[in-house]
Formats: C-alpha cells, sequence, structure tokens
C-alpha cells in the first residue's frame, strides 16, 4: 500500500503521459496532461472520487490556486487521471494518499463523459469514472493541490450549489446532481453508503 504523502510533495506534472481514448474508451495515444488540456482538450480517462463519512457528510476540496483550469474552486474530494500504463484502481488509489494523505476502499459506481472549457485557457474533455468510499481516516491535505477542505452534510451542499453554482467544478455538479436524483441510491446503499438522496 501507498504510504500517505507530506503535505507539500509535487505530485503532478505537465510532462506526465495521460490515456487518450474514444468515446467507447478505445486507446488512441499518449498526451502529455499539458497536450490533453490544451484548447478543447483532448478526451482521455479520468476520475472522480467522493469519500463519505459516518455523519453522512461527503468531502469536499477546494482546488489549489496554483491549478490552471478552475483554479480555487470547490470540487469532490479527489479527481485526477491514470497514467500511461496504470489501471484505474492503481491509479485511484495513488491520488488519494498524493492529494489528500489518506486511504480508503473505493468502488466504481458509474463513468460519464463531459467537455468544459475554462475561460480561454484550456479544456476539461474526460470520460471520467467515479468512485465512492467511506473513511474515518484524519484527512491531511497536499497544500501544493489543495488549498482548503470541509465535510460537510447533504442538505447544507444542496443549498450551497444551488445559491452558488458558480463556485463549484463542472464536474462535481454533474456528478453531484446524479448522486442527489436517486439514480444511485440502491447501488450506494449496497456499498453500506448512506444514500446522499433526498
Amino acid at each position: 500500500m501507498l504510504n500517505p504523502t507530506s503535505s507539500n510533495t509535487v505530485v503532478s506534472f505537465d510532462d506526465e503521459l495521460l490515456i487518450a481514448v474514444d468515446p467507447e474508451d478505445n486507446v488512441r495515444g499518449y498526451p502529455s496532461k499539458a497536450q490533453a488540456h490544451m484548447g478543447s482538450g483532448t478526451l482521455h480517462r479520468a476520475f472522480s472520487i467522493f469519500l463519505f463519512n459516518e455523519n453522512n457528510e461527503v468531502l469536499l476540496q477546494k482546488r489549489s490556486k496554483t491549478k490552471l483550469l478552475w483554479p480555487e474552486y470547490w470540487s469532490n474530494s479527489c479527481c485526477s487521471h491514470p497514467r500511461k500504463g496504470e489501471d484505474l484502481q492503481q491509479a485511484v488509489q495513488r491520488r488519494l494518499t498524493e492529494e489528500l494523505g489518506c486511504k480508503a476502499s473505493l468502488d466504481f459506481v458509474y463513468r460519464f463523459t463531459y467537455h468544459a472549457r475554462y475561460l480561454d485557457i484550456g479544456s476539461e474533455h474526460e470520460l471520467c469514472s467515479v468512485y465512492v468510499g467511506t473513511t474515518s481516516e484524519l484527512i491531511r491535505p497536499n497544500d501544493l493541490e489543495v488549498d482548503d477542505h470541509q465535510w460537510i452534510d447533504y442538505q447544507a451542499l444542496d443549498r450551497w450549489t444551488q445559491d452558488e453554482p458558480d463556485t463549484f467544478t463542472p464536474w462535481f455538479k454533474s456528478e453531484w446532481q446524479l448522486m442527489r436524483s436517486g439514480a444511485l441510491r440502491a447501488e450506494l446503499s449496497g456499498l453500506g453508503i448512506n444514500s446522499p438522496s433526498p
């Protein structure tokens, strides 16, 4: 198992190779992270992680001010990309320790494609696999990746996303809306997570 990183370890690199795919998830190449996010973006594999606790709260993070895309926006617990030669299960566990300094058992729940442009700087164009898990561990975020974090109950998060939608990343809003719709209620309950459904 990976050990949690120190709070200021560099874990993201513009030249790390990602996995470009077509809409059916067939590999189409290995662009650098910088290349994959330039202009309108190149479709590539990615993942989002939602961590829950026993108090029916979900962990949010505020993205670092140094991020090229959506800096200082609130988002889900953790998100990133598998690298060339890395499968998703390896990637989600690696990133959890690198970014949040914790461990959790994670389960895949669904996959979706989205395309979002950030100003005139670049884009996210991702085939995104969503994972959920629970943890009671202390969260020790990487200061180079995360500016802030908080556990928040579902209703309070609903109010926040409704009142200040521009505070959140576009992928998080899509993912949270699906979870709150009840579409994943049975699956989340089967994984031991109290459903975020209203």
